[in-house]
């Protein structure tokens, strides 16, 4: 199996200071990976590191066979401004960009395509609808409409199932393994750890250095979720980049 993103002894922070220390690793093309392990653990860094909106501190990230505008990024609700005028239609038809350009008009095959990832996450008749009037489940949603929309190898997702009915939690993991049969590569950042053990076959867990990477029924033991849990209490927020974790 050959790998669309490497790690290669990567360390990522803000301000020179590491939330990722020296990670090393390979995801493989079309895995379905989930990315677990305390609050500040590095997950959410890890994915702006792949991205290219953190330049590593040191090492790399590699993406093979494609370009950083080739992966679907899904962020934390926390990060979209809901106050922003935009109605439903045209915040899933932003994920079109690639193909209609950053500020091309939706027309034509773009608009139909559009309208069938919105009725493909069930909010069919919301196109017009402002993103400020929705519910969580709704928006997150209209969220992995757009990322449907982007038809991208390599899709992450950033906490995608918090604060949301179970309802849409279902519908949404289903989109997640038609993606996986798919065979994109699917990383998402999770902490409800049954749905992981019951839905993802691979696991990282982190607690800012990598504790395991592999199957998931063997990363989420016991005794690997309590060495992450020890080494994020244990871990110096103000250390240099280049020191590792006691």
């Amino acid at each position: 199996m050959t790998a669309a993103i490497k790690f290669r002894d990567l360390t990522l922070g803000y301000d020179r200071h590491p939330a990722v220390h020296h990670l090393t690793g390979e995801v493989e093309s079309g895995a379905l990976l989930a990315v677990c392990g305390p609050n500040g653990a590095g997950k959410s860094t890890l994915l702006k590191g792949i991205i290219g909106a953190l330049s590593p501190l040191g090492g790399a990230v590699r993406l093979e066979g494609c370009k950083a505008r080739d992966i679907a990024y899904l962020p934390q609700a926390a990060e979209i401004d809901r106050s922003f005028p935009i109605n439903v239609f045209d915040m899933v038809a932003v994920g079109a960009w690639r193909t209609s350009g950053l500020f091309g008009a939706i027309t034509g095959k773009a608009r139909a395509r559009t309208f069938d990832a919105i009725e493909a996450v069930g909010l069919a008749g919301f196109e017009d609808r402002h993103i400020g009037t929705l519910s969580g489940g709704q928006m997150q949603r209209v969220l992995f409409a757009r990322v449907l929309l982007q038809d991208a190898p390599i899709i992450l997702l950033d906490e995608p199932f918090n604060a949301i009915d179970q309802r849409t939690v279902g519908d949404l993991v289903d989109l997640i393994g038609r993606w996986h049969g798919e065979k994109r590569t699917v990383v998402a950042v999770l902490h409800d750890l049954d749905l992981v053990r019951k839905h993802f076959p691979q696991t990282l867990l982190m607690a800012r250095e990598q504790v395991a990477w592999g199957d998931t029924a063997h990363v989420l033991s016991a005794e690997n979720l309590l060495s992450a849990r020890n080494m994020a209490e244990a871990f110096d927020r103000e250390a240099h980049e280049c020191e590792r974790a006691a």
